[in-house]
This record gives C-alpha cells, structure tokens and sequence, in this order.
C-alpha cells in the first residue's frame, strides 16, 4: 500500500541570517492562510525519523511551535523565524529544507499572547531574545497596517548582531528600536550587553516612561530573561497578565 502524504505546504521562501537562524516564508496548500491575531504561533512538522506510522498509514510527525511574524493582513503565506538547535529533532533538519520543499503545517494559529486585551492607546515595552523578536514584529505590521499610531519601543538581545534578524526593518519602522547585543565583536557600534541594560536606561533612551500606570509590557524569548525582567518590573509597580486578572506584563516563554 502507498503511504498516505503528510505534507500540506510549501516552503517558498527563505532568508538566512547566519548559520543558526533564519526566516522563512511557509504557504499552505489552499494558498491562503487562516485568519489569526497577531502574536499567535503555529505548529510545523517532518516526518520522525524512526519513519514510524498511524494506523492509517500516514507518518509521525515531530513538531515544534513558532511565533508567526507576518501579520494577518499577509494572507499568502506563514512567516517565521526560526533559530538551529543542533540537538534538537527538528530544526536541524528544517535547515536543510530549501525553497519548493514540502513540510507539514498547522491548518489555524493558536496562542493568547496577543494585544487583545491591551488597552489600545497603552504605550507599549517590548522586550525579546533571540527568535522571540517574531511576534513583536507581527504586532508592529499588524499595528502600523490598521493605521494604530501607539508608541512602541522594542528591545531585541541577540548574541551577534547578524542575530537581529529584523534589524534592517526594525531600525526603518516608525517605533523606538533599542538592539543590544552580548557577544558583539569590535565593529559592533551599538548597545551591548542583555536586554536588562535598555531597560535600566530606560528613561534616556525611550520618550516615554516605563511606568505601569501609562504603558504594558511584553516579554518574549529565553525563560531565564522573562523570570529577570519579571522580578525587575514587578517591583515597579506592573503585574502579571493572568486568565482571571487583566495585568500590565505579559509573556510568552520559548522552550
């Protein structure tokens, strides 16, 4: 009996921006993706590769999540950043995927992490590391697309500066952009260290004060940076975003 196909989209883009981490542009077979909110994430997939089936015949799958980068006006395809962990069972192998190759995707996006109950004229404090820039990204196009003109500031932590890997738009976009970076060799001109220095200089650097009472923040990226800058802002007078309590500091937590 023919195996039953497991693929249901395309790779059609990639940009990489070093070794370890890379952008790509995923399309779903229907050509259009399902409508989300911006911040959600989706679900992608290889075949184990044990080869092992369902009892239909079809294979299982290893699959991982990732926050969608694209806003929901970019209906023709899923945009994602993804970063290489070379242990890891899937992302090594989707760095050997190029352009044209088939993989398996998500139907619809799932997640809560979005700006759904964030007060619209609320300023807002983006904080990211690495790969967790993605879902700021899509909140900002999403944002700057529906014609919201709300203050943004953005800090990204990277290890080099060819992690920032939406720099180039980033440092284009109508927000404040704070990239920092903590292995930065001696041409890097800019910010270094973790992202707790933007946030120490905070009132230096960004036109608005990061005060509870007028702004929210988001955190996205290494667990060990959300329960640091947690414990900092808290004392400052924010709290957490919960399912029963609408806060000012929200989170989203890779890995």
């Amino acid at each position: 009996m023919p195996p039953v196909e497991w693929t249901n989209a395309t790779l059609v883009e990639r940009r990489d921006a070093n070794s370890r981490c890379m952008v790509v542009r995923v399309r779903p077979d229907s050509g259009r993706v399902r409508p989300f909110v911006a911040g959600q994430f989706v679900q992608l997939g290889l075949p184990r590769p044990d080869g092992a089936t369902t009892p239909d015949g079809r294979a299982r799958l290893v699959k991982r999540s990732y926050s969608l980068a694209s806003a929901p006006h970019e209906d023709g395809h899923w945009e994602l950043c993804l970063a290489k962990v070379d242990a890891g069972q899937l992302t090594p192998r989707l760095f050997d995927l190029r352009a044209g190759d088939r993989l398996w995707c998500d139907d619809a996006p799932k997640g809560h992490f979005t700006l759904e109950l964030v007060p619209r004229e609320a300023p807002l404090a983006m904080v990211a590391t690495g790969t967790g820039i993605a879902p700021f990204v899509s909140m900002l196009r999403h944002l700057r697309h529906a014609g919201e003109r709300r203050s943004i500031a953005i800090v990204h932590g990277t290890r080099e500066p060819s992690d920032l890997c939406y720099d180039a738009e980033l440092r284009a976009a109508d927000c404040t952009y704070l990239p920092l970076c903590s292995r930065a060799g001696d041409d890097w001109t800019g910010s270094r260290g973790r992202v707790q220095v933007a946030l120490e200089r905070w009132d230096e650097l960004v036109a608005w004060p990061l005060d509870p009472a007028r702004c929210h923040a988001l955190l996205c990226g290494n667990p060990a940076m959300i329960d640091e800058v947690r414990d900092l802002l808290l004392p400052r007078g924010f709290a957490l975003d919960t399912a029963k309590v609408a806060g000012t500091l929200h989170f989203e937590r890779y890995w």
